[in-house]
């Protein structure tokens, strides 16, 4: 029977990282995945062969609206099984790449479903059916999240998807409906816009991105629909019917009401995507055995990724908050630090979130509507790309940085943006926070010119009023 320091149940982002961190500190550890590769959801069907997709469909549709107005003359034609087959490249060269990570640092990757059994105790069944039974002294749960679905609308990844049939079309849909006006949503509806697809997002709310900044959501919707996005919001969706043609299914009929009340819509769609969050793996663990219970969505409840149970650990999307890759690496992390005695900690108030469409959203820390929900008084500054020599120079010009600072101490409470390539500048922004940053401290740290970094700071200038290029 093996016995290990650490087993993780889960091989994505929080278990992976969880598997090295271990390994780098000395800990015998012993990660199980079902998968035939390691890298969860996020690396196979989820975040990187999403943006894959993204960065390719950006570039075609720069080829095809763009160049001709910078000079270059070209002849452009969508090649979708090729631009599949980098994505899946993609895939395939970073998953073997946790694999030598875990040989790096001595981790093995027991290959099968794990399920716990009783205190201490792991039964790993695998693909044939085979069972064997590992030990150790902590197991960390680290199984992830699925797509949540829909009451009567059955996802059969062809003409009803979910994120990971979406990503596998083998043609671009003329008509391609999304429910719910999401991050994966939002994302995946870019890419099938770009590649030619009529997109139109139905969404309960009456608003899209939930938990971004009001403001930043409404320029972001305006700018999706310039690209030709048309939105329904405040809809509930009550139904969806497959059209058929004989035995040939032609497309969808998706109905839907407002929820407030009044008639019902019916839209045709020749694919349906499901969108409307994601809810965490946690079936099929026996959590019985080990005295947990998981509460109505399916959470663990911990304090500090400890479960009730001593020994019994939980990270990433079982646990609440955000459900996001980098939010899970943190957990895991500081989860193996506090197995291995050492002071583990995740600063939740500085979990950035991303939107990776064109324009980029991104933001970290408190909303307006929070801060004034909260009572707490400050000031903003704001600063737009329009303004920024960079992004004219390059043609992106839409959106703009917003920082908001305690009204008395100036530190940085939060940072909202809409703009290019927000999502690879917010970071700066994540490290003046977690030095309990002042506005003034980055209105008065040098940055390159001409960069769009230059907005960040003349965002933040513009908390005490001197912004000095806008």
């Amino acid at each position: 029977m093996a016995q290990y320091d650490v087993v993780i149940i889960g091989g994505g982002p929080g278990g992976y990282n969880a598997a090295i961190r271990a390994g780098q500190l000395g800990l015998k550890a012993a990660c199980i995945e079902k998968r035939g590769t390691l890298g969860g959801t996020c690396l196979n069907v989820g975040c990187i062969p999403s943006k894959a997709m993204l960065h390719a469909s950006e570039l075609y549709e720069l080829a095809k609206k763009d160049f001709a107005g910078l000079g270059i003359k070209a002849a452009i034609e969508l090649d979708l099984p090729q631009m599949q087959k980098q994505k899946s490249e993609t895939v395939t060269a970073l998953t073997k790449g946790i694999e030598y990570l875990f040989k790096k640092n001595k981790a093995d990757w027991i290959k099968g479903a794990g399920r716990l059994d009783g205190p201490g105790r792991v039964i790993v069944t695998t693909d044939d059916g085979a069972e064997q039974v590992i030990e150790a002294r902590n197991i960390v749960i680290a199984t992830g999240s699925e797509p949540s679905k829909i009451p009567g609308i059955e996802v059969d990844q062809t003409h009803i998807v979910d994120s990971t049939g979406a990503l596998a079309l083998s043609k671009t849909p003329d008509h391609l409906v999304v429910i719910g006006a999401g991050i994966i949503g939002l994302e995946l509806g870019s890419v099938w816009r770009r590649l030619g697809a009529k997109v139109t997002v139905v969404e309960f709310l009456d608003r899209t991105i939930p938990g971004a900044d009001g403001e930043v959501a409404t320029a972001f919707q305006r700018a999706l629909t310039k690209q030709g996005m048309t939105f329904k919001l405040g809809q509930k969706v009550t139904g969806a019917s497959l059209v058929k043609s004989g035995k040939t299914v032609k497309g969808v009929n998706l109905t839907f009401e407002p929820v407030k009340g009044g008639p019902a819509e019916t839209i045709a769609a020749d694919v349906v995507l499901v969108a409307v969050g994601r809810r965490p793996n946690t079936a099929g663990l026996n959590l019985a055995s080990v005295g947990i219970e998981t509460d109505p969505r399916g959470f663990i409840d911990t304090d500090h990724f400890r479960t009730k149970t001593p020994g019994l650990w939980a990270i990433g999307d079982v646990t609440h908050g955000p459900m996001l890759a980098h939010k899970a690496e943190d957990e895991a992390v500081a989860c193996i630090e506090l197995i291995a005695g050492k002071a583990g900690h995740v600063n939740y108030d500085i979990i950035p979130g991303v939107v990776y469409t064109w324009p980029d959203v991104a933001w970290v820390g408190k909303t307006e509507e929070e801060l004034k929900a909260a009572g707490v008084a400050y000031k903003t500054g704001k600063f737009p790309f329009s303004a920024n020599s960079r992004a004219r120079a390059n043609h992106e010009t839409e959106g703009f940085v917003k920082v908001l600072a305690d009204a008395k101490t100036d530190r940085i409470l939060g940072v909202h943006m809409i703009g290019p390539q927000v999502g690879e500048m917010i970071g700066e922004y994540c490290v003046a926070m977690e030095f309990g940053a002042a506005s003034e401290d980055v209105a008065r740290t040098c940055h390159p010119h001409p960069t769009r970094s230059e907005a960040l700071r003349q965002a933040a200038m513009g908390v005490e009023g001197w912004t000095m290029q806008a």
